[in-house]
């Protein structure tokens, strides 16, 4: 009778209270249908039913910290507080990945210095995260990512406007009404300061502190006469390769713009009480819920190459493998970490190699000296030398043999040329080798050779520069409908890509994109949008300074990435990730919403004709 009546004055009492507050008459029913319930039961569906009419979560507070990543750098953390049904409660944390790392044989002076440069980048970015993005994102909701990055995008203008106006001494032209307003002030009233105790002769000095110095660029290079016969000269006009285009300035404290950015989708995905890699879909399909997804194929660095000398080819910079697609991303994997296997073993013991010698389809004799295993790199994968092209693939189908699988079939090859650091522009060609030149193109003959020689290589990462356009037609034209041909340096940062809905850059099959500095979700999914548009494949991948952080895998999903590239498969940081990717495909196995995915090639030669299927890549054997 006790509870009886307890839970009748509760109705009542509700009833009275609701119906003040103009809420639906239809509250008095909901009551009336739980008063037959249990009290231990009672107050928890009441509270659920009336947890519907409290207010949304919105951010409270922002912290940005200063941590460690993989490789023990300083990077930045945030942290985002959100204000749920009238208490602050942590949601989620962010750890961003630095946009590049100290060369391992980089001179003493510049190692301090780029040290320096990081860790002061890494204290501005703290406290911007601290004062003026925590004051300006307050009482926002985390769901609303595309006004949270509209803000950070003004923040960013206004910021860029603040540095140049700063650095040139016109203190009164900046703009103190901006949604960074404290800083701004702050930062004028600093600078009015001691220009009055010092008579203002500091500009350089302090315009250093707030940005770095553009990197030096190669100079650009000039025709020169070629000699004609008995000793005459004669002018001969040769077109000069293209000049490298001054590198892109970061902005020192970019990191709080993207880790910002990042910090709120995963928030939005917490309070949606959603995955992160759903609610990066919902967001770029406008709210709309995607029956089934596709995971990206793991693009897996198995070896980092390095010159044994100076006199030491230096075409490649990384091996990596790519699993058939009827595999699922657990199977791949685990073929991967076998080859691995079976690749340390040989070369931690070069004798065991069988024959230095092979052939290829040609009939050419391929030589090559077993190479020695030099330790794990900071991609987590291993690090050898080499003394040609073929030595790395004599060993490669050396291993997968050894294993019982075959190139071509049971696994692919893609490699990172890094074409960029092969250029000398005193001679306007590419070093391959010590004293081998190569113009841009017959670098492109040399790739059409190669592929044809070499069919399992399926994807070429950087084979050219950004600047030479046209040797990136040619090389499309010939190899697009056998290989895919992509940007990763070779295109410029993310802030540049997109022009007036197009991608700015040369003619490839695809672009990887790295979530560094000053990228936001929302430029994220604006350029997957437009490369999904424009015949190009997305490839997600991670910086060699790689944090902890395992959004990048989520994301990739979410904005349904063709290629997820992640480094090998060692060291915490990367493997976490990889541990992620299969996590999220046992979800989507087990809700029946995964896709199987397709390697579809373009032939940049024929795109005119869209009757022409694209070539498939043939089915490999089931282990």
């Amino acid at each position: 009778m006790e509870a009886a009546g307890r839970l009748g004055r509760l109705r009542r009492e509700a009833a009275e209270y609701y119906r003040g507050h103009r809420v639906p008459e239809r509250m008095e029913e909901a009551l009336n249908a739980l008063f037959p319930l249990r009290p231990e039961d009672l107050y928890g569906e009441l509270a659920n039913y009336l947890s519907k009419f409290s207010r949304a979560p919105v951010i409270c507070k922002l912290v940005g910290r200063k941590v460690l990543d993989g490789v023990g750098q300083p990077t930045l953390e945030v942290e985002i507080y959100c204000t749920v049904k009238n208490y602050e409660k942590r949601i989620c944390s962010t750890v961003m990945a630095f946009h590049s790392q100290i060369p391992e044989n980089a001179l003493p002076e510049i190692i301090e210095a780029l040290e320096k440069e990081r860790n002061d980048s890494v204290h501005t970015a703290v406290k911007w995260v601290n004062e003026s993005l925590n004051t300006m994102l307050r009482d926002l909701e985390p769901t609303d990512q595309c006004q949270a990055d509209k803000m950070l995008g003004l923040w960013q203008t206004d910021l860029i406007a603040f540095h140049v106006d700063y650095i040139w001494g016109n203190l009164d032209k900046v703009n103190k009404d901006s949604v960074g307003n404290e800083y701004f002030a702050n930062k004028v009233e600093e600078k009015k300061g001691i220009e009055k105790q010092e008579g203002g002769g500091k500009e350089e000095e302090e315009a250093a502190k707030v940005i770095p110095a553009r990197a030096p660029c190669p100079p650009a290079p000039t025709s020169k006469p070629k000699k004609g016969g008995k000793g005459r000269k004669v002018a001969v006009e040769v077109k000069p390769i293209p000049p490298a285009e001054p590198a892109v300035p970061v902005l020192c404290g970019s990191l709080a713009i993207g880790g910002t950015s990042l910090a709120i989708a995963k928030a939005g995905a917490a309070v949606r009480r959603v995955p992160l890699y759903l609610h990066a879909a919902l967001l770029k399909h406008n709210q709309e819920m995607p029956k089934e997804m596709t995971l990206p194929l793991p693009m897996v660095t198995l070896l980092n190459c390095e010159k044994n000398s100076s006199a030491k080819l230096k075409l490649v910079k990384e091996v990596m493998l790519i699993p058939p697609v009827e595999l699922s991303s657990k199977q791949g994997i685990e073929r991967i970490l076998d080859i691995q296997k079976e690749v340390t073993r040989l070369l931690e013991s070069p004798g065991k190699m069988p024959g230095t010698q092979t052939e290829s389809k040609k009939g050419k004799a391929l030589k090559a000296l077993p190479p020695a295993l030099k330790g794990m790199s900071c991609l987590g994968c291993l690090t050898t030398g080499y003394d040609s092209l073929e030595q790395l693939l004599l060993l490669m189908q050396t291993a997968c043999n050894n294993i019982g699988l075959e190139l071509g079939t049971d696994m692919y090859l893609a490699i990172n040329c890094a074409a960029h650091e092969l250029m000398n522009y005193d001679k306007e060609k590419y070093e391959i080798l010590t004293g081998t030149f190569k113009s841009p193109d017959e670098m492109v003959a040399m790739y059409v050779e190669m592929i044809c020689n070499f069919p399992f290589i399926i994807a070429l990462i950087d084979p050219l520069r950004k600047e030479d356009r046209e040797q990136w037609s040619s090389i499309c034209c010939a190899l697009g409908s056998k290989c895919y041909l992509i940007a990763e340096d070779a295109a410029t940062q993310i802030s540049k890509l997109k022009t007036d809905q197009n991608i700015n850059i040369a003619m490839c099959s695809g672009v990887v994109l790295k979530y560094i500095n000053q990228t936001k979700v929302s430029d994220l999914i604006e350029l997957t949008g437009i490369l999904d548009g424009q015949r190009h494949i997305t490839i997600l991948g991670s910086p060699d300074g790689e944090s902890s952080d395992e959004s990048l895998v989520d994301l990739a999903v979410g904005l349904g990435a063709r290629f997820l590239k992640l480094g090998g498969l060692s060291r915490g940081e990367r493997v976490s990730k990889y541990n992620r990717l299969l996590a999220i495909e046992e979800e989507l196995a087990a809700n029946g919403a995964l896709r199987e995915a397709k390697l579809e090639f373009v032939d940049f030669a024929e795109e005119s004709q869209p009757e022409q299927l694209p070539e498939v890549l043939p089915a490999p054997e089931q282990d």
